[in-house]
């Protein structure tokens, strides 16, 4: 198949009069290269589904089109939407395009199967849309994989071993019944405008969830203990009912600091819980 031949995206933003929003977090990538190599992350998307949040002018867009993707794309900003209608023109059958707040979306309802995520996420919602995705009761989701653009900063806590500096709620969250990596680095300068912090791209693939271990436990535990990260466990956890005896039952000693338990420690003590 021949693909179309599109506009460079500096000529299409000048064309619609797009600027990034700081209101909306986005920040716009128009190096196509390394779209494509964004769009390749998760392997062939020939005749697959994609969900794409926040696609802007639609570069990130582009690149999954030609790789062939069925996508469903969500996009507060109406001013976008004439950009992805032209892609939509472009790609006949292989683009629809929600005007909406992603957050209110359920994307295994509006695609009805199995599908990737990939996303340059708008910076300010973007944490809540992982925890989201990632903390569903479902498991294994609907989702095939998540590969999704972060500060690097918010990269680093995805993806930190424990006993690390990064290491906290957002790893054990991310990791716990998933494998997390950094896929790729992505400079400041990539972006319009360029943003005051490096990125990276996280690729994220679901795993086998541990027997007896339930995500609203995992997730009480880990926001009373990191949310006094200083403190040892028999302080920080004492607030949580039955935790003192869990943690016996479990074996772990309760004058370590969370930091240094490991993810499989924390489901041994979600376990005892219950």
């Amino acid at each position: 198949m021949t693909l179309p031949t599109l506009p460079p995206l500096r000529d299409v933003i000048a064309r619609h009069g797009l600027s990034a929003s700081k209101a909306l977090g986005q920040n716009f990538l128009f190096d196509e290269q390394l779209l494509d190599r964004i769009a390749a992350i998760p392997g062939s998307l020939k005749g697959q589904n994609v969900y794409e949040v926040g696609p802007g002018p639609g570069g990130l867009t582009r690149a999954l089109l030609r790789a062939g993707a069925n996508v469903l794309a969500v996009e507060r900003d109406h001013r976008c939407l004439p950009a992805l209608a032209e892609l939509a023109e472009a790609f006949p059958g292989q683009l629809r395009v929600i005007e909406g707040d992603a957050l209110k979306i359920d994307p295994a309802k509006e695609i009805g199967g199995p599908f990737h995520i990939l996303s340059n996420l708008p910076y300010n919602v973007g944490t809540a849309l992982a925890v989201g995705w990632l903390g569903g009761d479902v498991w294994p989701p609907e989702w095939q994989s998540l590969t999704l653009m972060f500060q690097r900063e918010v990269a680093d806590r995805i993806v930190a071993p424990a006993a690390s500096d990064a290491y906290g709620r957002q790893a054990i969250l991310a990791q716990w019944r998933s494998q997390a990596k950094i896929a790729m680095p992505v400079h400041r300068s990539a972006f319009t405008p360029p943003p005051k912090v490096m990125s990276a791209v996280v690729h994220i693939t679901p795993g086998e969830a541990p027997e007896g271990v339930k995500m609203a436990v995992l997730e009480k535990l880990t926001a009373a203990a990191f949310g006094q990260r200083r403190k040892m466990l028999r302080q920080s956890l004492k607030a949580v009912p039955g935790a003192l005896d869990a943690l016996e039952k479990a074996g772990i000693a309760a004058d370590r600091r969370p930091e240094t338990v490991t993810i499989p420690e924390w489901c041994e003590l979600a376990r005892h819980l219950g």
